[in-house]
């Protein structure tokens, strides 16, 4: 079996049938991480390049990470330290790097769109790794991945998104990649912080946090994103805390057990307090083993697409 598509541009351009394939290769790839020798020769004669035009610290390393395990070469770029700083467009900067012979290339960049005019002019195989608040599909795979792991079906599962919706591209991913696996799916946060086209995706939207952590099964967490807000969404943190904040007696009195999920990094005290975080709720952490072994999967299925 192989992916439909050539590339991984967003969720929004995969089958149930290409998720359900990342899903059963990832879990060949988890057994393969937690061997004490953890590389594999699969892409031994493929040359990745990783062009990040945005900072990135979680996903360039999980990336990375894979790519080493699967025995790739790397070549990494660093937009800060480029040509991009003297004027060169995006489409001089990655033929310049594709004569050098590349395969791959896992790209982020803040423009919305940047990786599928990418794969309109280049022959290498395109890896989406955020583009600006449009999507981040590995970070949907490994979320869905996390899930699955356990709670096993998706179909009738509900899952709550909290938080920053509007400036989320994982928020979008997880919207089109939990839908495709038939899981019910409701967003909850401020009314200035939530898309007013998300019910025609769908989607439930609700602002009380209480009410929507009894209605689900799985908490997904989004960190507020200061960095992207131009204007005031709330009038402060402290009370985007008290409001839409997800602390330990919140949960203690739901009378049941919710997944509690974060792509990071956390604004700890403000989406969730540090008790939440370290709970028993939380499966963070694997979320973080996890996006290694997704991200092996989608490198050596799209390889094989060459």
């Amino acid at each position: 079996m192989q992916l439909s598509t050539k590339h991984l541009l967003g969720i929004k351009y995969l089958t149930k049938g290409d998720l359900q394939l990342i899903f059963e290769t990832a879990d060949g790839f988890k057994e393969v991480i937690n061997r004490p020798i953890k590389k594999v020769p699969s892409l031994r004669d493929i040359t990745v390049a990783n062009m990040f035009f945005e900072n990135s610290t979680r996903t360039r390393i999980s990336f990375e990470l894979a790519e080493k395990r699967l025995s790739a070469d790397i070549v990494n770029f660093s937009a800060s330290a480029s040509s991009l700083k003297k004027g060169e467009s995006l489409l001089d900067t990655v033929n310049n790097v594709l004569s050098m012979k590349v395969d791959m290339v896992v790209m982020r960049h803040p423009a919305p769109g940047a990786p599928q005019f990418l794969a309109r002019h280049i022959d290498a195989n395109i890896i989406n790794a955020g583009d600006g608040t449009h999507e981040h599909p590995t970070q949907a795979l490994l979320d869905a991945y996390s899930i699955r792991e356990q709670l096993g079906d998706f179909t009738d599962k509900k899952i709550a998104i909290f938080g920053d919706i509007t400036h989320s591209r994982v928020a979008l991913s997880n919207i089109f990649c939990l839908k495709k696996l038939g899981a019910k799916v409701r967003v909850c946060g401020p009314p200035t912080l939530i898309p007013k086209y998300l019910p025609q995706l769908g989607v439930e939207v609700a602002h009380d946090v209480r009410e929507t952590l009894e209605w689900s099964d799985v908490a997904n967490v989004l960190r507020i994103q200061l960095e992207r807000q131009d204007i005031k969404y709330f009038p402060s943190l402290r009370e985007y805390s008290q409001y839409f904040g997800i602390n330990k007696a919140l949960l203690d009195n739901l009378g049941k057990k919710v997944l509690i999920m974060h792509p990071g990094p956390i604004n700890r005290g403000v989406e969730l307090t540090s008790d939440v975080a370290d709970s028993e709720h939380s499966i963070i952490l694997q979320q973080v083993e996890n996006g290694v072994a997704i991200r092996m999967a989608v490198l050596y299925l799209l390889a094989a697409r060459k």
